[in-house]
């Protein structure tokens, strides 16, 4: 029987099943390593640089072993097809390893500031930051997908998840004490969101083939930041947001996105949200070249059909302001029936 899962889908998901079994192996038997090899401790890190990157497969038990396994394999099934295993490659090592970067800065801050030795030896393990940014870039890609629980008593809209997802570690580290989960689900989130919005490079939907032109970020009105939140706090995140926005682009550390781009990307959103999350799950049977073929004609398809409802709707509002009458000079006094008489009765 054939497994349909992607290259790189397969090498993340044994990754995670070596790497967790090797660290729960080495704690029960010998006590675990001396110093960490495969975790993360922020005392010893700098030491052991790979651990930035292993310590996110370094699960601590079998519940989060199929939580994480779960993820990689749903998601990656996904993402790797949508994106290519060079692009999904480059992003899952951002994730993994950007998170794990700012959790280590935060826990030795957090030593530094309260001189408790928990914090710089404390354990940084696990995929919550995985999950985060995958949630994020479904987030993009699926937005009005819903996801249907317990036989459809619960339905839940993609673009509601990281928001949930973010409230559910926030809480949990809050009260329960898992502030690890707390700092490296935010800092995925972070992470994925500022990659795919401002850096990420995609393949344009109009273009003919696969290798066509491409587009960077993702400017669409969708994909804002306070777009994440419920619409009763989105003003308020958004006059925030804008002012760091601003604040990065005035020292040069993002560029501004130009008018043309928010459109494009709003065309991409567009067409992205008719073609939904089933089609790409599906696509991992074809054989041969012809997938790519069709996925391009596909991509031009919802492009063009986007960009034809958009052209509709411009010309009608030409049409419109075409077809009102031009106001009347305030100078200019209008004839009418009474003053046309005087003349008449000096032709008599």
């Amino acid at each position: 029987m054939r497994i349909n899962i992607p290259p790189l889908t397969r090498v993340l998901l044994g990754l995670l099943l070596a790497i967790s079994i090797a660290h729960q192996t080495t704690r029960y038997f010998f006590g675990g390593f001396d110093p960490e090899l495969l975790a993360l401790v922020p005392q010893w890190s700098l030491f052991y640089p790979w651990v930035y990157f292993t310590a996110t497969f370094a699960e601590q038990n079998v519940v989060t072993l199929l939580i994480a396994g779960a993820t990689i394999l749903y998601g990656g099934k996904y993402l790797e097809r949508a994106w290519g295993s060079t692009e999904f490659g480059k992003f899952v090592l951002l994730v993994t390893v950007l998170p794990n970067l700012i959790a280590t800065f935060v826990y030795v801050l957090w030593f530094a500031i309260t001189r408790d030795d928990s914090r710089a030896l404390a354990f940084i393990q696990g995929s919550v930051a995985l999950q985060g940014a995958f949630l994020v870039a479904f987030k993009q890609l699926v937005p009005e997908h819903t996801v249907t629980i317990l036989q459809g008593i619960i339905k839940i809209r993609v673009k509601h998840f990281p928001a949930i997802f973010l409230a559910a570690n926030t809480i949990s580290g809050l009260v329960i004490g898992t502030d690890t989960a707390l700092v490296l689900g935010w800092a995925g989130f972070f992470t994925s969101w500022t990659y795919l919005r401002f850096y990420k490079k995609q393949a344009e939907l109009s273009g003919a083939s696969t290798g066509g032109p491409t587009i960077k970020g993702d400017a669409s009105e969708t994909f804002a930041f306070a777009y994440f939140w419920p619409d009763v706090v989105q003003p308020p995140i958004a006059a925030v947001a804008d002012g760091v926005y601003n604040a990065l682009v005035t020292i040069r550390v993002i560029s501004p996105f130009s008018a043309e781009e928010v459109e494009t990307s709003n065309v991409q959103a567009t067409a992205r949200g008719e073609d939904g999350l089933p089609s790409l799950l599906n696509q991992g049977g074809k054989k041969g070249g012809g997938g790519k073929r069709e996925e391009a004609e596909r991509r031009r398809a919802l492009a063009l059909k986007a960009l034809d409802q958009r052209l509709h709707a411009a010309t009608a509002n030409k049409q419109q302001l075409a077809a009102a009458p031009p106001p009347v000079p305030i100078s200019q006094e209008i004839p009418t029936s009474s003053t046309e008489t005087p003349a008449e009765s000096d032709q008599t």
